[in-house]
């Protein structure tokens, strides 16, 4: 069988959802039930670099629904320790695409530096108005610390790298404090932050999903805020992207096509039943089995879906990181989305 290609509606143009490309993944499914090896001419090798966290969790269901495979591609997987590993994987073309939940204010800095070499196309994160958690204050349970405004003098852990190190420098700053004389920054990695809590390294972390739920299933920690970030830049908040280089666009734009339709797919499939397929996080994060119900639902947003609201909450990320003086501006974020025209349909 010819690998199959599907037609996408723009999410640029928030236009409605496409049936043809609900038709087309589902013949690519059917054609791979009996196995993909022997459903496809070729399988097309793909390079993905990915982050642990619960933004993420559509690439997970892919690849545990065999999604990849029904749509003839290998996926060669890679896990990294922090976001800017992901963006510079890319802008090495080391990557071809970084799955949901890779580094949405980092991608525009490298854009802003190497223009031309990334595509957006997803959002992940969460808000206050869709009910869904996307970060969190973490603290002790008996910690003084309700707010930022109460991190003076203590020490704050966040996501390594410069997207949550701009962030939180942000939310430091529109709490009334000053982030280089008031409050310690910390880098930590994901699966150290719970542990750096408990254990006293740190007074509290601002933290993505799953560390929440990790804090309040664990009952050592917890959430003293749930979406800060949200209530403070834009709601709903994305600091999550799928994101795909245009050498691989142009180069194999079949197969990006396809890359694009199975995390839509997989998208769909987490958003409709998400109590279903949480099952497969805990092996790709640092959840486990039994801390699942208490696991927060992430707000994802694949390509057709993605409309002027998900846009404009986009810009004001990057906007943040303009005031903040990381990224030079002006920039607009719908030059860096990926289109209908550009996947050629």
């Amino acid at each position: 069988m010819t690998a199959v290609t599907a037609t996408v509606s723009s999410g640029v143009n928030a236009m409605p959802k496409s049936v043809l490309f609900a038709a087309a993944i589902a013949a690519a499914m059917a054609a791979g039930s009996s196995g993909a090896d022997a459903a496809c001419d070729k399988m097309d090798k793909v390079t993905a670099a990915w982050l642990p966290i619960m933004q993420t969790t559509a690439y997970y269901v892919a690849i545990e629904e065999k999604l990849f495979e029904k749509a003839c591609i290998e996926i060669d997987s890679n896990k990294m320790e922090s976001p800017n590993q992901i963006i510079d994987a890319l802008i090495a073309e080391r990557a071809d695409f970084g799955p949901p939940g890779a580094a949405a204010g980092i991608a525009m800095i490298a854009e802003s530096k190497f223009p031309g070499k990334l595509k957006v196309f997803g959002l992940q994160g969460g808000g206050i108005a869709v009910n869904r958690i996307n970060d969190g204050l973490i603290v002790k349970p008996d910690s003084p610390i309700k707010v930022f405004a109460d991190l003076k003098g203590k020490t704050l852990g966040h996501v390594p790298g410069i997207q949550w190190r701009t962030i939180s420098r942000h939310m430091v700053r529109a709490a009334g404090l000053d982030p280089d004389k008031d409050v310690k920054l910390v880098d930590l990695a994901v699966a150290m932050q719970v542990p750096a809590v408990v254990g006293g390294t740190v007074d509290a972390t601002l933290s993505l999903e799953p560390v929440g739920s990790i804090a309040v299933a664990s009952g050592k920690a917890m959430r003293a805020m749930s979406n800060p970030v949200a209530g403070v830049i834009a709601d709903p908040f994305y600091s999550g992207a799928s994101i795909m280089t245009t050498k691989f666009l142009k180069e194999r734009p079949d197969v990006a096509k396809r890359v694009v339709a199975v995390i839509d797919a997989a998208t769909d499939l987490v958003n409709a039943d998400f109590s279903k397929y949480k099952a497969a996080i805990p092996k790709y994060t640092p959840i486990k089995p039994d801390q699942l119900e208490l696991l927060a639902q992430p707000y994802l947003r694949g390509f057709k879906d993605l409309n002027d609201t998900d846009i404009k909450s986009y810009q004001a990320l990057v906007d943040i990181f303009i005031k903040e003086g990381v990224l030079a501006g002006p920039l607009n974020v719908r030059d860096k989305l990926l289109t209908r025209a550009e996947l050629g349909t």
